[in-house]
């Protein structure tokens, strides 16, 4: 069973304030890239140096392994509650359907006006998830981690970004804006450290690498 159940008790307070936070920006007209802020340089690499190194493996994967999207808050599920809390004046219709507004992709520093134009990244990929520790999840576990609005592990990006970023990790794939990178893996490693998963060798070593620049 992963770690992150046995962890609620101390990681509690921190949720309860991510879940403030959540809300003010998910009711904010002027929220724009609203990821949780992710924990300090140091205490990720803290964390970092706790987590397990081990070979990935993803013998079995299967992308419905990992139920999206929940309902969030009234009719809005997981990827239109996203669509709010991350963009600039939305306005949604009764389905909970972005009909308008601007969304600032911080992967890349495009703005786009269409929802259509923009995917929800899982910044720690359900395939990387998998990989390093998600296959001994029950689903129930799983579906927990692919719609966690909690934890900084879901945010609005160019669609085309996302799908070129894939299923990698930050040994070989980073946001083309240079000044996002330090909150990227500083949100990646807390999701890593929060749920248990493990790191490759190469993952660790980039990671390593840009925390030690932030």
């Amino acid at each position: 069973m992963p770690k992150f159940y046995a962890r609620r008790r101390l990681s509690i307070l921190a949720a309860f304030t991510g879940l403030i936070a959540s809300a003010a920006l998910f009711n904010s007209p002027s929220a724009s890239a609203a990821l949780p802020t992710p924990v300090s340089a140091s205490t990720a690499r803290t964390y970092l140096a706790s987590l397990t190194v081990a070979t990935e493996n993803r013998t079995g994967y299967a992308r419905d392994l990992f139920p999206t999207w929940d309902t969030i808050s009234g009719t809005c599920n997981t990827r239109e509650w996203i669509l709010k809390r991350d963009g600039t004046n939305v306005v949604t219709n009764s389905a909970c359907t972005a009909t308008s507004g601007s969304w600032y992709s911080p992967y890349d520093g495009a703005t786009w006006t269409a929802a259509s134009d923009v995917d929800i990244d899982h910044l720690v990929p359900l395939a990387e998830a998998w990989d390093s520790g998600a296959s001994k999840w029950t689903t129930a576990q799983r579906e927990a981690f692919a719609n966690d609005v909690t934890r900084p592990q879901l945010l609005a990006v160019t669609d085309n970004v996302n799908q070129s970023k894939g299923d990698q990790d930050p040994a070989t794939w980073m946001p083309s804006l240079t000044s996002y990178r330090c909150t990227y893996v500083r949100a990646w490693v807390q999701v890593k450290y929060y749920y248990n998963l493990s790191v490759d060798s190469a993952e660790k070593s980039a990671l390593t690498s840009y925390l030690s620049a932030c």
